[in-house]
């Protein structure tokens, strides 16, 4: 464990926090996090996990935008999608994953390529869903995360696969917020 590993775990804590409080300052505890996982990752020969993380400033922004402003009638509401969207979803993270994983297994000394690639491609599409508040980003979360601790875990990085953990938790936590929103919406 080292000092940007402890810092870069911190940043993203108040990311996962904020977002379940559906606060818009989430997306710039996401760019800082981000940043310093780039570096982390790269030195661990996870190599789509860092690159994922230059997608997570970019949607950072992306997020920013679309959130809005704090406590405005201005914000993005929490939404739902139908169970042919996530079939859809499901489907084309398989299908990437299988397509970067194998790159990644020929060309280059990826360690553990195919679930390298797996978690970043769902990562990626699940990113995306939080930006637009798709209230079963969560779900995915829970899976991806949970993959995530081993995959840390098998790489040395404890205190991250720790984070994983506690991951899985607030995505859970995540979702009962965002789906008594949701139900407050429709009301």
């Amino acid at each position: 464990m080292n000092v940007t590993e402890v810092i870069a775990v911190g940043f993203a804590l108040a990311y996962l926090l904020l977002a379940m409080q559906q606060n818009r300052l989430c997306w710039l505890a996401a760019i800082v996090s981000a940043l310093l996982y780039l570096l982390i990752f790269a030195q661990v020969q996870l190599y789509m996990e860092s690159g994922l993380q230059v997608v997570y400033v970019v949607m950072a922004v992306i997020g920013w935008l679309f959130w809005g402003k704090n406590n405005s009638e201005e914000t993005l509401p929490v939404t739902t999608r139908p169970l042919r969207f996530h079939l859809t979803v499901i489907l084309g993270i398989a299908l990437g994953a299988v397509v970067t994983g194998s790159l990644l297994a020929t060309y280059t000394d990826a360690a553990r390529p195919f679930v390298d690639a797996s978690t970043t491609v769902a990562a990626i599409v699940c990113t995306w869903m939080v930006t637009r508040k798709i209230l079963e980003n969560w779900l995915y979360w829970i899976v991806i995360n949970t993959v995530s601790v081993w995959l840390f875990m098998d790489r040395g990085l404890d205190l991250t696969s720790g984070l994983f953990a506690l991951y899985v938790l607030l995505s859970i936590a995540g979702y009962v917020s965002w789906r008594r929103t949701l139900t407050t919406q429709i009301i």
